[in-house]
């Protein structure tokens, strides 16, 4: 068993204990006894046994579940759209780099591509996820982000436009195929569908459904979540910007809320202004959460990299098209909460639940709490350098 004092954990007030079975599962979250700060507390819901246990104490630091990623397009060199049934091993190695980086679990995220490439990397993902198993610790697979192809050609950014597809019911179904089981979300246009069929369907196979690469207006975005859509994708990019007058597809987002908003935090895709900006418009608790949007090239330095038939130029954590369209990032999920930190946007505590507790929620995964497993982080705020780091427990 290991017990863990004086632990502050987002969404909880004071410092608490945790109590850590042989199993790795959180047994007990109980505020720290100020008689006796040191040692565990009995109870009849967690009795301490006559064995060994080690304490650990980290004097006021934060802790939390490992980072959950809703939006990463690759890792290693290796992008998700282009994997083959040779890639396992490859895959295996991508999951075990994004755990090195405090990642517990992800959707890899597969871009507009041919229907062609979308099946073969949903096959190749579905039988990983069904099939592999880790020697070594390793990010999970949740399910797959299905980014495109039924996107806004005006709002499409990176995406080649040859790719994309009018939304119909029948070319979802033929993006699909026989994967549907793993695609966990799907980003769409929504004002592609004249008709109104396609959330509706998406939402009775399961499949979260995320607006974004649009031009949808409030009203679109308002009759769009009516039907079922939940999450906005990397929110300000790839859409019309707030406006006094028609507030567009994010300002309907943000005044739901029933909807989730993924944001990139790389300093980049969103000037930190805005980013306050949102956050004030709604913290993790309304539904606000971190993503990495990074392509293949994440764990690998700056250069230039294939990225389907074109290239990507890489430089300081950026990646770019050659005509210097933004295509998306390298650096890791967590990074941007130590960015919010240092750019002093929000708390710690909002910070590290942007990353760990606010994904969960967009997906109805539990946060931290009794009987989860207790793969945990340790966050340190250093308060005379304004930095925030971590480190795996």
């Amino acid at each position: 068993m290991t017990i863990i004092n004086n632990a502050r954990i987002p969404g909880y007030q004071g410092l608490q204990q945790l109590r850590i079975d042989s199993q790795g599962i959180i047994g007990a979250i109980v505020p720290m006894d100020r008689n006796n700060p040191q040692f565990p507390i009995p109870n009849s819901q967690f009795p301490i046994p006559n064995s060994q246990f080690s304490i650990i104490d980290i004097a006021g630091d934060w802790v939390s579940l490992g980072g959950v990623d809703l939006q990463i397009n690759g890792g290693l060199g290796l992008a998700f759209t282009d994997l083959s049934s040779a890639d396992s091993e490859k895959l295996g190695k991508i999951c075990q780099y994004l755990w090195h980086q405090g990642i517990d679990a992800f959707l890899p995220t597969l871009v507009t591509t041919s229907i062609e490439k979308i099946q073969r990397s949903l096959s190749v993902l579905s039988d990983f996820v069904t099939s592999q198993r880790q020697a070594q610790p390793a990010a999970e697979i949740l399910g797959v982000h299905l980014e495109g192809p039924f996107l806004n050609p005006q709002k499409r950014g990176a995406h080649p436009e040859e790719y994309l597809l009018p939304l119909t019911i029948d070319n979802v179904q033929e993006a699909l195929g026989d994967y549907a089981q793993i695609v966990r979300v799907m980003t769409l246009a929504p004002e592609l569908d004249s008709k109104g069929e396609v959330i509706p369907y998406l939402r009775s196979l399961g499949i979260t459904v995320s607006l974004g690469h649009s031009l949808a207006t409030a009203a679109q975005a308002e009759e769009a979540f009516k039907l079922g859509a939940s999450m906005v994708t990397h929110a300000f990019n790839a859409m019309p910007g707030l406006h006094h007058r028609e507030p567009g597809l994010l300002g309907a987002a943000l005044t739901n809320p029933q909807v989730y908003c993924g944001m990139i935090a790389d300093g980049k895709h969103v000037c930190p202004t805005m980013i306050q900006l949102l956050l004030r418009a709604g913290g993790y608790e309304q539904g606000i959460f971190l993503v990495s949007d990074a392509l293949a090239p994440i764990g690998l330095p700056d250069g230039v990299y294939p990225w389907d038939s074109r290239q990507i130029e890489v430089k300081h954590g950026t990646a770019r098209l050659p005509d210097g369209t933004l295509s998306g990032t390298t650096l890791p999920l967590l990074v941007g909460v130590e960015n919010l930190v240092q750019w002093e946007i929000c708390d710690v505590e909002t910070a590290i639940a942007l990353a760990t507790e606010a994904p969960r929620q967009a997906i109805g995964l539990p946060g931290i709490g009794i009987g989860k497993l207790g793969r945990l982080l340790h966050w340190h705020w250093d308060e005379g350098t304004g930095k925030l780091t971590w480190q795996q427990l």
